[in-house]
């Protein structure tokens, strides 16, 4: 069992009932996620209000939700496949949404799985306000002066690394070498959780 509480932040699409967090409280327990807005102006305020009633031990960040999670200071963080260049992909192209048609489209391709999922709707105004999320999140890291700990976990067969939405080399530039790949994908296999992210946390947190 976790001697305090895990605040874990899921990706684009995630929630309540995610894969990740749910093996991690089968496995060490404390493990607290919540299902927060994809409009980052409403679940900033979501997500400073959990940490403030959890008062969190460790934060970890998935995918999208790393950026909520890199912002959040005085706090040690983990990172599972960071997509720290999504934000910019949605800023620059925001201008689409503003075409009729594309809203309803990018819900309908991007429709979350039945249950505790985050609901996603494209809008211009919402997608641009991802840059500014960026900005801040990356406003805590160790090359501007931050002073929080951070790991990552990378996939070496992560097919968002193409695109760059994933990028070992942004991390670098921001973060430093505090990382490790694993040999599997974007959404991290039950085997490197029980392998190589359970034993990172329970470095971090200093549980045995």
């Amino acid at each position: 069992m976790q001697s305090g509480n895990i605040l874990y932040i899921h990706g684009m699409g995630g929630g309540g009932d995610s894969r990740i967090p749910s093996i991690l409280n089968e496995h060490i327990g404390g493990v607290v996620v919540r299902t927060y807005s994809f409009d980052p102006d409403i679940a900033r305020k979501q997500i400073d209000g959990w940490v403030e009633e959890l008062s969190p031990v460790l934060v970890i960040g998935e995918s999208l939700g790393s950026l909520n999670a890199i912002r959040i200071r005085n706090i040690p963080h983990i990172l599972v496949s960071p997509s720290l260049n999504a934000p910019l992909y949605f800023g620059y192209l925001s201008f689409l949404a503003l075409i009729p048609g594309v809203t309803p489209l990018l819900d309908l391709i991007y429709r979350p799985k039945e249950g505790d999922r985050q609901k996603l709707h494209f809008t211009f105004r919402t997608m641009r306000k991802y840059l500014p999320l960026r900005r801040e999140a990356l406003e805590n890291c160790p090359a501007r002066g931050g002073r929080d700990s951070f790991f990552a976990f990378f996939g070496t067969c992560d097919h968002y690394r193409k695109s760059g939405i994933v990028s070992i080399r942004t991390y670098r530039k921001y973060f430093g070498t505090s990382y490790v790949t694993y040999p599997g994908t974007h959404f991290m296999e039950e085997e490197f959780i029980l392998s190589m992210l359970i034993p990172k946390i329970k470095e971090t947190v200093g549980i045995r």
